[in-house]
This record gives C-alpha cells, sequence and structure tokens, in this order.
C-alpha cells in the first residue's frame, strides 16, 4: 500500500523533530534526489510505486550517480544541497528521511536497496544492523 504524502511527511516531521513541515519537506525532496541518484532498476521502480506520488518523482528523476557515495559522502552531499545545515544535522535529515522510507518499503525491498548501496547505509535507514 502506498503511503499519502500527508502521512508520509507527517512521520518525517516527527522523526526529524522538525518544528514546521516545511523543514521535514525540504529534508525529504534532497534526500530522496540523492537516494535516487544511487538506486537503479527494478528496487528504484519498486520503491517509487511504495511512495507517495510527490515523492516518487523525486526519486526517478535523477540520472544515475557516477560512482556511489559512502554514507558519510552522502550525508556531507545533503549538507551542501540544504541551506544552513551541517554534517550533524545532515545526518539527522538523511535518517528521518530514510527511516521513513524504509518502513514505507518493507524490510523486503529495504534489504534490496541496501545491497546496491554502499556498506553503512543500514544505520541511515534505522537498521541495527546489515541487511
Amino acid at each position: 500500500m502506498v503511503m499519502r504524502w500527508d502521512a508520509f511527511l507527517a512521520a518525517v516531521q516527527e522523526r526529524g523533530e522538525y518544528p514546521a513541515p516545511q523543514e521535514a519537506e525540504r529534508a525529504v525532496r534532497v534526500v530522496l534526489a540523492l537516494l535516487g541518484a544511487h538506486v537503479v532498476g527494478a528496487e528504484r521502480a519498486e520503491l517509487a510505486a511504495r511512495l507517495p506520488e510527490s515523492c516518487a518523482l523525486v526519486l526517478l528523476d535523477p540520472l544515475p550517480a557516477a560512482e556511489p557515495l559512502t554514507p558519510e559522502r552522502f550525508v556531507r552531499a545533503t549538507a551542501a544541497w540544504i541551506e544552513g545545515a551541517t554534517e550533524e544535522t545532515a545526518k539527522w535529515d538523511v535518517g528521518a528521511v530514510l527511516s521513513v522510507v524504509a518502513d514505507a518499503a518493507g524490510e523486503e525491498l529495504t534489504r534490496r536497496v541496501l545491497l546496491q548501496l554502499p556498506p553503512g547505509y543500514d544505520l541511515l535507514f534505522g537498521r541495527s544492523q546489515p541487511s
């Protein structure tokens, strides 16, 4: 079942402890755009199908990245895209968004997505151990 936009945004806002939905939405758009450049094929399409339409469009829009980003570089890239962000706040943003994405995706799809990414992303997706 596809999560509705308002429910998705509310979950990110709660996990990220954002005072305003606009802050949660900004994090969602940046993190999903970066993730979309690193997840390809059937997993990307299947993940998009489980997200609200506006999230799916952001996820599907980017061209594939030339090389995969380590989790640390993914966080740094997120910080670079969010005005006023630090690596610490960007890590918080990434975790808030990706943990909600993992909930929407379910365990099996999240495991397949993690297999496409360099080691260490499991923590950013709110998973305590590698899948």
